[in-house]
């Protein structure tokens, strides 16, 4: 798929959902803030509980950029672990490597975050990590490569290249943008998560299943 189909992809797939998942979609639904599709703008018959926690399921998964098994897998750990299961999954997601190097602003989408990842250009704590789902723990320090540094990509980041389209870093992430490092400080809560989702749809869709 060229680079203008998985635009055009992620903006059509934005706006099924309701929200941004890339900062061009953002520019596109500020335009069109309603579905694709000749039926886009009429007003859509009731959605089916169903219908409502599927695509609330769905608004999760595009937002990580995850297969539904990753998070089916995901959710199976955050019902046994203490406290709410909603808020555990969301939790135990942002953990998740290639959305740390997101927030932290190394990349500018979590699509761009994961390739970082696999392509090898991001250390933990020293050692190179090519898991995008490598779950990073708290006092572990995310940072580049020296070679890759180097690069456009990342000299566009150490400057605040992304600043301007991503959320304000969460109070769990300590970074040294200049330094193009991030240290998880703490395990994140739900709270401060920087995702758009009504976590107990979410719950109740797995439920059901």
């Amino acid at each position: 798929m060229s680079k203008t189909s998985r635009t055009r992809s992620k903006t059509r797939l934005s706006r099924a959902l309701g929200i941004a998942l890339t900062p061009k979609a953002a520019k596109y639904l500020e335009k069109r803030p309603y579905a694709p599709g000749q039926h886009g703008r009429t007003k859509r018959k009731a959605d089916s509980d169903f219908a409502v926690r599927l695509r609330e399921k769905q608004r999760l998964r595009a937002q990580y950029g995850i297969r539904e098994a990753q998070l089916r897998n995901t959710f199976a750990e955050a019902k046994r672990t203490e406290g709410l299961t909603g808020e555990n999954l969301v939790e135990l997601l942002e953990m998740r490597l290639d959305a740390l190097v997101l927030r932290a602003g190394f990349a500018r989408t979590i699509a761009q975050a994961r390739q970082m990842v696999v392509h090898r250009h991001i250390l933990v704590n020293g050692e190179r990590v090519d898991r995008p789902s490598f779950r990073v723990k708290p006092g572990q320090t995310i940072h580049v490569h020296e070679k890759s540094e180097k690069t456009e990509p990342f000299q566009v980041a150490a400057a605040g290249g992304h600043v301007d389209v991503l959320p304000p870093v969460p109070g769990y992430l300590e970074v040294q943008l200049d330094r193009l490092q991030a240290t998880l400080t703490r395990r994140p809560k739900r709270a401060e998560v920087p995702v758009t989702c009504e976590v107990q749809l979410v719950v109740e869709y797995y439920a059901a299943r």
